[in-house]
């Protein structure tokens, strides 16, 4: 019988943040410049007769939290709400803290908490190489997935260290 053969490493590396990307808006700037400016270097490529960009959104979600306080400014009610736009998400909190018989029916005033929304996205990327791989944001850390050469994470690395919010 023939032997299975190791033709790949693929690897995942992961970068913590210190503080949590400030608001939605900064998470956007963040991930909109990867896609506008293609700090990676990455080349636009051709798969199955589609010509693709060199550097994808292929998923995206942002969740929001609100917590509703009664006059003793009390914790009567929570309320979390998942989006898969930003715009979504702003229009979707707007609406909520509106909503005058939800904030009846819970007992209080809605309070957006933006310290605790998340946001996440992933871009899809085509090295030079021929490799694609993937940069996943979230809002507290930023992780490269499916990559083999180890030139990609260092151009990642490079990228992050000039963003003040990635640090």
């Amino acid at each position: 019988m023939a032997n299975f053969v190791q033709n790949s490493i693929v690897k995942t590396a992961v970068r913590e943040l210190a503080n949590p990307i400030a608001d939605v808006s900064s998470f956007d700037t963040i991930v909109g410049s990867v896609i506008t400016d293609n700090p990676f270097e990455c080349v636009a490529y051709m798969t199955a007769g589609v010509t693709h960009d060199p550097v994808e959104k292929t998923t995206e979600s942002y969740a929001a939290r609100l917590v509703y306080e009664d006059v003793d400014a009390k914790n009567v009610g929570t309320s979390s709400e998942r989006y898969n736009t930003i715009a979504g998400f702003n229009a979707g909190i707007a609406v909520i803290m509106a909503n005058a018989p939800l904030a009846t029916a819970h007992g209080g005033t809605a309070i957006h908490d933006p310290d605790v929304d998340s946001y996440s996205a992933t871009l899809r990327c085509h090295d030079a190489n021929g490799e694609l791989y993937y940069v996943n944001f979230s809002r507290d850390r930023i992780s490269v997935t499916s990559y083999s050469a180890d030139a990609i994470l260092t151009k990642v690395e490079t990228w992050a260290d000039t963003i003040a919010g990635l640090a």
